[in-house]
């Protein structure tokens, strides 16, 4: 049985970049920073793709589209995480 969602969410995210070398969001009124390097699976996406994106209790980005999702923390705090895909 799932619960249901009660209320609204108050996290925002949205894309507000997006160039050749990355992307660039805004998540709660702070932009972040995606280099393709770092996060391969955005270098070919579609724009539709990577413009649906959503975040999940208040820490999780995530893309449908792309089945990919991210959690804040590793995009703020790199060196806590040093596997990296290759």
């Amino acid at each position: 049985m799932k619960s249901s969602v009660v209320g609204k969410s108050t996290s925002r995210v949205e894309i507000i970049n997006i160039s050749a070398r990355g992307i660039w969001l805004l998540v709660n009124e702070r932009e972040y920073y995606l280099p393709y390097e770092s996060y391969p699976w955005f270098k070919d996406a579609k724009v539709s793709d990577i413009c649906n994106v959503h975040i999940e209790y208040g820490q999780f980005i995530f893309w449908p589209s792309l089945d990919v999702d991210i959690e804040l923390d590793t995009i703020e705090s790199p060196e806590k995480y040093p596997l990296r895909y290759r």
